[in-house]
């Protein structure tokens, strides 16, 4: 693909997603509308991708793909044929070709566009172009063939005047050219009655021994997204496409249809999603895990042989072995090492739990670093914040933490130590020692200690 440039069309204004929210930055299965076909060009090779945006949405686009895209401003919507018109300039000699996809189209696949790209190099033509066959075309343009199958044309939905009541032919919108050719004929095609240039038109104009009509296995590639109808129709295709790769890969799903997991998320061999469960983001899972059900799992990552059940987690890491929930919320920083048991109703915010740390119960963790073989018992609370900072708790391997102890940070309670029931420590607790009380008192040692 080095003589290969891609173009994705993304300045259409949207208005029909009613939206303040420009419609390459809604969402599908996690990702960005028009991270789908960023990603999918990268995926097959070509190096060099150039983005039309409109000024409304310049800026929003450039902040999210950064400098991995170049961008070509078209100052006023007149047509796709206009948009391709407005990158064409930032082309030079290298290019022999074009590859163009719509910003708005997310369930067009690799596979199809590398078998549009060979039938299009195999036919030497100057305009190759996706099609799906058997659907209603409603807002897609429908592909004219003559006799013999060659295509003759594409007309828009808007301009077409014939039954509508019966599936056809339509375009994908994914297309191949030469750009020698591309480059002389596009500025020839005419405005239309609403005064846009339709890229469209140039099926007609070539000659049908020179355009080709290459049709998808999957008519779903075809489906675009102009409303928010359309948006949740695509997201439940992809989310299908999704599952069916992790159960192919070894991954049961008990109820597919109450399950959603995000296009960047990871599952190991073996593990098990229960029903009404959401795995979001960049979210990695283990191997022989057990998820769910009711569980939200957001940008985290979860080690081998976890067990998470109707429980939240943001941003938190949890190493091989643990398990969460019941009913508890891991906010992000929180980090719980090998081991650890995190019961019900608990929440970790920015805390690390060591190996074999328990918390079983109704309690807050904020800011704590928290070693080894730890018990919290029912009800602690780490008081972090002080009204203007969070401040720091640490409680050493092997301390007891009694049942209902408030830890006023910034406090350590060291190792072996422990705290009596109800206790407000306010104080360090030394190594050993025992704490009760309110304000939490040392206890004397015991002769022989």
């Amino acid at each position: 693909m080095d003589n290969w440039a891609g173009i994705i069309l993304a300045a259409g204004e949207g208005s029909r997603m009613k939206s303040r929210l420009p419609k390459p930055l809604h969402r599908v299965c996690g990702k960005e509308l028009i991270r789908h076909p960023v990603d999918l060009l990268h995926s097959i090779g070509v190096g060099r991708i150039i983005v039309v945006v409109s000024p409304a949405n310049q800026s929003a686009i450039g902040d999210l793909l950064g400098d991995t895209v170049e961008y070509a401003a078209q100052p006023q919507p007149l047509g796709t044929a206009h948009a391709l018109s407005c990158a064409l300039p930032l082309l030079d000699g290298d290019c022999s070709h074009i590859l163009l996809l719509n910003a708005d189209a997310p369930l067009v696949t690799s596979q199809s566009v590398q078998n549009l790209v060979q039938c299009h190099l195999d036919r030497e033509s100057a305009m190759t172009f996706l099609t799906a066959e058997g659907l209603f075309a409603e807002d897609m343009g429908r592909v004219l063939r003559d006799e013999e199958g060659c295509v003759t044309g594409i007309v828009e939905a808007r301009d077409y005047d014939g039954p509508c009541d019966a599936p056809a032919e339509v375009n994908a919108g994914v297309y191949c050219f030469n750009l020698p050719w591309l480059a002389r004929n596009l500025p020839e095609i005419p405005a239309a009655a609403s005064g846009e240039r339709y890229l469209t038109a140039l099926a007609a104009a070539c000659g049908n021994k020179q355009v080709h009509g290459v049709p998808t296995s999957d008519p779903a590639e075809a489906f675009g997204v102009n409303n928010r109808v359309q948006l949740a129709i695509v997201a439940s295709v992809q989310r299908e496409r999704i599952l069916e790769k992790w159960m192919l890969e070894g991954v049961t799903i008990i109820d597919p249809g109450s399950v959603c997991i995000d296009a960047g998320v990871t599952i190991g061999q073996d593990t098990v999603i229960l029903p009404n469960t959401m795995l979001q983001g960049t979210t990695a899972v283990g191997e022989d895990c057990t998820i769910g059900p009711n569980s939200v799992i957001q940008d985290s990552r979860i080690g081998n042989g976890c067990r998470i059940t109707a429980s939240m987690l943001e941003e938190a890491i949890v190493d091989s072995g643990s398990d969460v929930g019941p009913f508890s919320h891991l906010r992000p920083g929180a980090h719980l090492g090998p081991n650890v048991h995190v019961g019900n109703f608990v929440e970790v915010k920015n805390s690390r739990m060591a190996a074999g740390a328990v918390s079983g119960h109704f309690s807050y963790l904020g800011d704590a670093s928290i070693g080894a073989n730890v018990n919290i018992g029912a009800g602690t609370i780490t008081c972090n914040y002080d009204g203007r900072d969070k401040l720091p708790t640490v409680i050493g391997e092997g301390a007891f933490i009694g049942c209902n102890t408030m830890l006023v940070a910034p406090v350590t309670v060291g190792p072996n130590a422990a705290t009596g029931a109800g206790a407000v420590v306010t104080k360090d607790v030394p190594q050993g020692r025992l704490a009760v009380g309110v304000p939490a008192r040392m206890l004397p040692r015991k002769s022989g200690e």
